[in-house]
């Protein structure tokens, strides 16, 4: 039976049973319309964010959360469905950051920014299937994960 702690190990280690990764954010930030933000999302320090990508989501008043873009290397991207080219994302691996940064802001922006992270070998699929929700009604996208709201 000495096989059997060994399994279980496994097992909880393969369902993600263990330590979850923890998200910080600015409560705020603010700059002119017209010029750029960015804004930033730090991974807790046991995790490190090259093993992850960031997303990012925009939600407006009354509005539920909308799919911006995921961000795991300059070469594997994702921007959302109509999402323009002014919102890109990037990561820092030494500062263990995440980073939405919005050019040529609009009065539109004024939102609330989420951001969460995910592990490569599950997000593709779950990033095709926002991708089809979305299709079918742009507003059904929703996440739960800290924020910072662009006043």
């Amino acid at each position: 039976m000495s096989c059997t702690p060994i399994l279980l190990m496994l097992l909880a280690y393969c369902t993600g049973y263990g330590t979850q990764p923890v998200l910080r954010q600015p409560l705020s930030a603010s700059s002119s319309l017209g010029t750029a933000v960015r804004l930033t999302c730090t991974l807790s320090s046991d995790h490190n964010i090259g093993f992850y990508s960031i997303f990012w989501y925009q939600q407006r008043p009354g509005k539920p959360p909308r799919f911006l873009l995921r961000y795991f290397s300059y070469s594997d991207k994702h921007q959302g469905p109509k999402v323009p080219p002014r919102f890109s994302g990037s990561k820092d691996v030494s500062r263990n950051q995440g980073y939405l940064s919005i050019s040529e802001l609009q009065p539109e922006d004024e939102a609330m920014y989420y951001c969460a992270v995910g592990t490569q070998h599950i997000e593709r699929e779950k990033e095709m299937e926002r991708e089809r929700e979305e299709e079918k009604d742009p507003d059904a996208s929703g996440a739960q994960a800290p924020r910072a709201h662009i006043p």
